[in-house]
């Protein structure tokens, strides 16, 4: 089934404070030359509210909706579910599962999400033979929310093998407790541990606040409104991440695979590039690769991956992204962290709420409404 369906703003609009409010304004799109990179989305699968996904077992793309449960994508579609943790968390605000990961070698399954009460968790499950073992779980990390938005909620295993976790500032609007330029709290963070080091997880030696007494071990980079979705290039481990703005811009960050971490992507004394209410630009800011206002139909950009896959030789190298109320799948060139080119893939499924990474390295394109597409060469 070919999906070439453009969903109307309005009804995506109503959806996203209904569903998951990811910010708290109203819209843009960047302008962007359209290129003819000769895709399309081929949908393969649907499910209720599919939230995240990674690649699994045998490569295979394992699914998180947002309600609590996981599913192992096959030929099929969707199997049962091989996790169920529904009755441990809600839906209310911008709350639920929300990310899910494998460690190196897949001995780990790691599920983020909140609980009952809202405060993140990271879980970690042992594997064996492909499979999830339950009376193997164990929380690896917690973080109280004083409200129910901005959770940011995404996890990955870098390439140096660590476990990085995306933390929104807290939520509200405007980030009223300052979490994102403090370094007392992991909320408005990008997180670094090593959940296999020690119980319930150990501090990487070279994190860039070991040993500062005024800030918490734990953080990589800071100054994130709510990081929903983030990534590693798969070709050269430089890390993408998307932040949800607040009233006026969207932001794509970036740090170089060499980096030594510490980021201060200006959070809320900055959104993007810009002042936020009279903030003062911090001297160590690190201004975002790309951003866009919201002047058009976009409103909470939807972090994506690299494209490193083998079916559209055309698009190696480039960035994809969206946007949950635009729904365009968006492409940027980067070299050396700077945007080279933009470009506009002509295909929208929708409210798309995220990206995964097949074992392949080939795409997949969730909508919070259900369709899981795969992107293919035209």
């Amino acid at each position: 089934m070919k999906v070439r369906t453009r969903s109307s703003v309005i009804i995506s609009a109503v959806c996203l404070v209904a569903s998951l409010a990811l910010t708290t304004a109203s819209a843009d799109e960047p302008a962007a030359s359209r290129e003819a990179a000769g895709v399309e989305l081929t949908q393969v699968a649907t499910a209720q509210n599919p939230i995240a996904g990674t690649a699994g077992p045998g490569g295979q793309v394992w699914i998180a909706e947002r309600a609590g449960t996981v599913r192992v994508l096959g030929a099929q579609g969707l199997g049962r579910p091989v996790l169920d943790i529904s009755a441990e968390t809600t839906t209310d605000g911008e709350r639920g599962l929300l990310g899910i990961a494998f460690d190196k070698g897949q001995k780990h399954f790691y599920i983020s999400y909140t609980d009952l009460e809202g405060t993140s968790t990271v879980d970690e499950f042992t594997m064996r033979y492909g499979k999830i073992q339950p009376n193997t779980r164990r929380t690896v990390i917690t973080q109280t929310q004083p409200y129910e938005n901005h959770n940011g909620g995404d996890i990955k295993f870098g390439p140096d093998g660590y476990l990085y976790i995306a933390l929104g500032d807290g939520g509200a609007g405007g980030d009223p407790h300052g979490n994102g330029q403090k370094l007392d709290t992991l909320l408005g963070k990008m997180l670094r541990i090593d959940p296999n080091g020690a119980k319930p997880y150990a501090i990487p030696a070279d994190n860039p606040f070991v040993g500062d007494p005024n800030a918490r071990d734990e953080i990589w980079a800071y100054g994130l409104r709510n990081p929903w979705r983030f990534s590693f290039d798969a070709g050269t481990g430089d890390m993408l991440i998307g932040d949800v703005g607040q009233s006026d811009w969207e932001e794509i960050d970036w740090a170089s695979a060499k980096s030594d971490g510490g980021e201060n992507y200006g959070w809320a004394s900055m959104e993007g590039t810009h002042p936020f209410r009279g903030g003062t630009e911090p001297a160590n800011h690190v201004p975002p690769v790309y951003e866009y206002d919201r002047l058009g139909l976009g409103c909470s950009v939807t972090g994506g991956f690299v494209y490193r896959g083998s079916a559209i030789p055309g698009l190696r190298g480039q960035y994809l992204y969206s946007d949950y109320c635009d729904g365009t799948v968006r492409t940027l060139k980067l070299k050396n962290g700077k945007v080279t080119g933009q470009g506009d893939l002509g295909v929208n499924p929708g409210e798309v709420i995220s990206f995964v990474q097949g074992g392949d390295r080939e795409l997949y394109v969730l909508t919070l409404g259900g369709s899981i597409s795969r992107i293919d060469p035209a």
